[in-house]
């Protein structure tokens, strides 16, 4: 049974600077309050949420893959902390997000294990008035605290894999981007599927041929010859429903958001995708049903598209990396070089 440690009351104490807590232990864990309480989630976290720490430059948030092992990537965010020299000045978070077949702790949010839908602000099983979104705007809340983390000058959420999913959905639909009072950044790392913003999806031609997508591991830079036209809806009855598009999205936290505002905030956050190089292979959990296939052969097909058309045809400046000589695997995305600034803003 993993046994964790809550913080009762969130009372800011001395601006000590105490040293990271860099094990995947209960050591290093922390409750969040939600919704006001009793309900509970856990994260893991290298510096306490209730401690005020001058010291705290910057927050980087992790989210956990299908597993949901957030242990895991507690050590992969640390040691990418460390190798950017950026322990003393960052608060690491890897939140936990627990599904049907965990063992949950008194009062802990779990979700539902039909269709994972942690990964998109589905609400709990448990809790159903709260949803996996909402647990991310209270650990946001939390970091944009003056009182614990004065000299916080940026929040950094990422995630890879079905963790990539979460963030690129949250990026489009949270509430709290513009009201915390610190910029935040969203960095989209390797995911199966996207909320793709209209019918429209890439045609099987070009870079877009399924041929063409599963050799496209031989170059580490972005494919671009993408043409887009209406999908054959009669073939996939469902492909443009939320979470892989806007349609039905009901009881959710996105349901009472407009198309608009979701496309307009889409298109406006700050956002990077890293995509891995060799991530070509249907490995990790890949969706390989007909919605998800409908946006390309390949993660990184279906990635690059994704970025091509919001770019281009929607109008925003989004950043995309294809990191050299990964697949799908977070410790070797996270853990290059060239990435290390992404996560780890000066």
């Amino acid at each position: 049974m993993l046994v964790v440690w809550s913080v009762a009351v969130r009372r800011p104490v001395a601006a000590a600077a105490a040293s990271p807590c860099v094990t995947a232990t209960a050591g290093c864990t922390e409750w969040v309050t939600l919704g006001g309480g009793p309900a509970r989630s856990m994260i893991y976290r290298t510096y306490s949420l209730a401690a005020r720490n001058d010291g705290i430059r910057r927050a980087l948030v992790m989210v956990h893959g299908t597993n949901r092992n957030a242990d895991h990537y507690f050590s992969t965010a640390t040691s990418a902390a460390f190798l950017a020299g950026a322990l003393d000045d960052t608060v690491v978070i890897a939140p936990r997000f627990t599904a049907c077949n965990d063992k949950l702790e008194p009062n802990e949010v779990g979700w539902s294990c039909n269709g994972d839908s942690w990964r998109s602000g589905g609400m709990a099983a448990t809790t159903p008035m709260l949803s996996s979104f909402d647990f991310m705007d209270e650990i946001v809340r939390s970091l944009a605290k003056t009182s614990i983390f004065p000299n916080l000058k940026g929040i950094v959420v990422t995630g890879h894999s079905a963790g990539g999913q979460f963030v690129t959905r949250y990026e489009m639909s949270n509430r709290v981007h513009d009201s915390v009072g610190v910029p935040m950044t969203y960095v989209v790392a390797n995911p199966s599927s996207y909320a793709w913003p209209s019918p429209t999806r890439a045609l099987p031609v070009d870079d877009g041929a399924p041929d063409n997508a599963k050799g496209a591991w031989n170059t580490d830079k972005p494919h671009t010859k993408f043409s887009y036209g209406p999908f054959d809806a009669s073939a996939c009855a469902n492909y443009d429903r939320w979470p892989l598009g806007f349609q039905n999205r009901t009881g959710g936290y996105t349901a009472k958001m407009s198309d608009d505002q979701l496309k307009k905030q889409l298109v406006s956050r700050p956002t990077a995708y890293l995509l891995g190089q060799v991530d070509t292979l249907p490995l990790g959990g890949f969706d390989s049903s007909c919605p998800a296939m409908a946006q390309g052969a390949t993660r990184r097909a279906r990635g690059e598209a994704f970025v091509k058309y919001v770019n281009e045809q929607l109008g925003a400046t989004h950043a995309i990396q294809i990191v050299p000589e990964c697949g799908h695997n977070d410790r070797c995305i996270f853990t290059t070089d060239a990435v290390l600034p992404v996560i780890f803003p000066k």
